[in-house]
């Protein structure tokens, strides 16, 4: 189990730093092509996937505050929710298939990295 959780916080830090930096790097006017929403809010909420990418990693690879693992993934599920929500008011359902998935994954690492196998470390 622990093997497992540590490949899906891999996989989600890696979708969520690239995901982050490109919302930091893009061009405004490219970054707000395809939603409604501003380019200034787009770049809070990469910067706040950047932190949760971090998060998931961070904690147990130094065993400090390994308790803000559940919290980083927990947060990423919020961002996820409502990617969700534009992707499906914006494009399509099929679309939003996929923020739906890795939405799904930060809820599975958040309740298990909280109830079911969590990270050992100082507090």
């Amino acid at each position: 189990m622990t093997r497992a959780l540590w490949i899906i916080q891999v996989l989600l830090a890696l979708i969520f730093l690239f995901a982050g930096g490109t919302k930091l790097v893009m061009p405004a006017e490219q970054l707000t092509g395809q939603t409604p929403l501003s380019a200034p809010f787009l770049r809070f909420i990469g910067i706040a996937e950047i932190a949760g990418a971090l998060g998931l990693i961070l904690p147990g690879a130094l065993r400090i505050r390994p308790g803000l693992t559940p919290l980083a993934a927990a947060g990423l599920t919020i961002i996820m929710i409502g990617a969700t929500t534009v992707t499906v008011m914006t494009m399509s359902a099929a679309m939003a298939l996929l923020p739906f998935i890795v939405g799904g994954l930060t809820v599975f690492v958040a309740y298990a990295r909280w109830r079911v196998h969590p990270l050992p470390g100082r507090v």
